[in-house]
């Protein structure tokens, strides 16, 4: 359930409402608004508290949430949260940030050359797999420690804020280290331990979308890692699995309005695995902007055919480029900027 507390509740009665929250063995999540702070009371059968906090003077009203996921919910947090991201780039606001880089980490010298041409497109995060899951335990694994080296590397040479996967439990500390933005990718949605895991850490998640969960499944995933007292959460569309065969994946371009609607976390989308063609890319991404999304997630490299993960569905630098030009005309369209 949720506690509105009355305008200009004072800290020290914020603080006892919490104490009596955890007293009766719940848990207690502070939502700071423009004019009011709640409090979001979450454990088994938390209704039996409500008559304790009726009884409260700073205590304006009490709401139960329908929700199954409770902190993800609009019902919790009415505002969209915008989350910082090193620096001046923050993911939720009315500018659309674009995430751009190869899939896999490779070379050092490739990696920075890539990270210049997308930051000169106008990229201003750099993503790159250094843990790399694959369907085939014969592909491309990844470079590991060595792959976060590089984009630490490439960090220093452009300023761009990097973006990395983080597969296992026991990587995450060392992934932390290096990434302004830890990603969850679609096969671990529901590594419910990699997910508490991350919570820990405060350090934004970028949580994807698995190829065959609901919404629902994936805000209740969301729901750990807030839970766990991670609160900057971006979701990310990338496509679910459907009878269609053309494309890898099938876009859920709906699931875009839907999340602004059910939930005020951000969410972009990742054209590049949705589709798994190069060709569709662009107008992916221009549906996504044009919906609502607050980002993508494009791969760029500057050698597909040689590129030792997904190139075929890379973009060229000089056709991210012009896609950039083109978003910067949707995105203006709709009100927002590139």
């Amino acid at each position: 359930m949720i506690l509105t507390l009355r305008p200009g509740t004072k800290k020290k009665e914020i603080d006892k409402v919490v104490s009596k929250i955890k007293q009766l063995g719940f848990s207690a999540h502070i939502s700071r608004g423009r004019e009011r702070i709640i409090i979001g009371v979450i454990g088994v059968n938390a209704i039996r508290a409500r008559e304790i906090f009726e009884a409260s003077p700073v205590v304006e009203s009490i709401t139960p949430i329908s929700k199954p996921y409770k902190l993800v919910s609009r019902e919790f947090k009415e505002e969209d949260t915008i989350i910082p991201i090193k620096g001046k780039v923050r993911i939720g606001g009315k500018k659309v940030v674009v995430i751009a880089g190869p899939c896999a980490v490779e070379e050092k010298k490739l990696l920075i050359s890539i990270a210049k041409k997308v930051k000169a497109a106008g990229a201003t995060i750099l993503r790159g797999g250094a843990f790399k899951p694959r369907t085939s335990p014969y592909s491309f694994q990844g470079l590991g420690k060595k792959g976060l080296e590089y984009l630490k590397a490439a960090k220093a040479e452009t300023g761009l804020a990097i973006l990395t996967e983080v597969m296992d439990t026991r990587d995450v500390e060392l992934v932390a280290e290096y990434a302004d933005i830890i990603q969850i990718g679609a096969r671990n949605m529901q590594n419910f331990n990699l997910l508490k895991e991350v919570g820990k850490y405060k350090k934004p998640v970028l949580l994807k979308r698995g190829i065959s969960a609901t919404l629902t499944e994936l805000f209740m995933s969301a729901e750990y890692i807030l839970s766990s007292g991670n609160k900057e959460v971006i979701l990310c569309e990338r496509g679910i699995r459907t009878f269609e065969d053309a494309t890898r994946n099938t876009v859920d371009i709906s699931a875009i309005g839907l999340v602004e609607e059910l939930s005020h976390l951000p969410i972009i989308v990742d054209p590049s695995h949705a589709t798994g063609r190069r060709s569709l890319i662009a107008p992916i991404s221009k549906a996504a902007v044009a919906a609502g999304a607050d980002g993508l997630l494009i791969e760029v490299h500057t050698h597909p055919e040689e590129a030792l993960s997904d190139g075929a569905q890379s973009l060229l630098p000089k056709d991210f480029e012009k896609l950039m030009k083109e978003l910067g005309r949707v995105a203006e369209a709709v009100g927002r900027n590139i």
